[in-house]
């Protein structure tokens, strides 16, 4: 990927591309990206049958890594409903995985800043993005998924 195709990315993507390029070598220039724009970002992964257990890693990972003030009801709210949303795209509009026996596999990365081009009142705003596998709890019986979610601070 060159560089200055990256600078042209909205934030949104760079947070999806954060999430699915972490194999791969390209992942250094994205991260070059958000840094050079204040972007604060964290990576992590979270494997579980239990909704509540994606929530709580993403969640973990955002205060843990300062991307949120956990003590900030309006930062953990808003994160929160990223996630959510996030979860939704994986579970294809309705979370079935866990009492269904599916379970995920997931790499997540989280993005916070200002969009770009967006009025100094708009404040920052916060992207989740989880990329992995959702499926029955056996090898081989999963597939690839990808969920976003984006929502102001």
């Amino acid at each position: 990927m060159e560089e200055s195709l990256a600078s042209s990315f909205p934030m949104g993507k760079l947070a999806i591309l954060l999430a699915v390029l972490q194999e791969h070598e390209w992942k250094k220039v994205v991260e070059q990206e958000l840094n050079s724009r204040d972007f604060r970002y964290t990576i992590g992964r979270v494997g579980a049958m239990d909704m509540i257990k994606v929530v709580a890693a993403i969640e973990t990972a955002a205060k843990n890594n300062h991307i949120i003030d956990g003590n900030s009801y309006r930062e953990v709210h808003s994160l929160y409903h990223a996630i959510i949303e996030t979860i939704q795209s994986i579970g294809r509009g309705i979370v079935q995985f866990g009492d269904i026996l599916r379970t995920v596999g997931l790499t997540f990365a989280i993005v916070r800043g200002k969009r770009s081009g967006s009025a100094e009142l708009e404040g920052e705003w916060i992207a989740v993005c989880a990329y992995g596998t959702i499926g029955a709890p056996k090898k081989g019986f999963e597939h690839e998924a990808i969920g976003f979610g984006f929502n102001h601070i």
